[in-house]
């Protein structure tokens, strides 16, 4: 069984949707002084959006520094993206991103902090990527 590791910038919609979820996840700080959590291992990315018109900046960059370590990196099995679908085609680019430089799919894509609909998904499919029947709370 894996684990979550996600980012949430300080609007908190994607700390609100994985508090939804239900389920033990590691969050990656807004603030670079912080310390980077230890990710369990395997385990799924959670990311949110942020990118200028061309797409420039899309992964966050307190992710790209917690993905640029290789240990941390050779966990990773899979991304789940937000966004915001009034921005087009950026619209959850950063799976995208991380699913390309890291070799991993996109699990789910989900707009701001998600439906009650897109939290059932998740759960289903985080279940059955894992293989197991549930993922406990910490």
């Amino acid at each position: 069984m894996g684990g979550l590791v996600y980012y949430s910038s300080a609007s908190g919609n994607t700390a609100r949707f994985v508090a939804r979820l239900g389920l033990a996840a590691g969050r990656i700080p807004v603030s670079p002084c912080d310390p980077l959590p230890e990710a369990a291992t395997p385990y799924v990315l959670i990311c949110p959006t942020y990118a200028d018109g061309t797409g420039r900046g899309a992964v966050p960059k307190q992710v790209i520094r917690f993905l640029n370590d290789p240990a941390r990196r050779a966990g990773l099995r899979g991304v789940i993206a937000a966004g915001n679908r009034n921005f087009g085609a950026t619209y959850a680019l950063a799976g995208r991103v991380i699913s390309d430089k890291c070799n991993v799919p996109v699990l789910y894509r989900f707009e701001l902090a998600g439906t009650d609909l897109d939290i059932s998904r998740v759960q289903a499919g985080l279940e059955k990527f894992w293989g197991t029947e549930c993922l406990t709370m910490a």
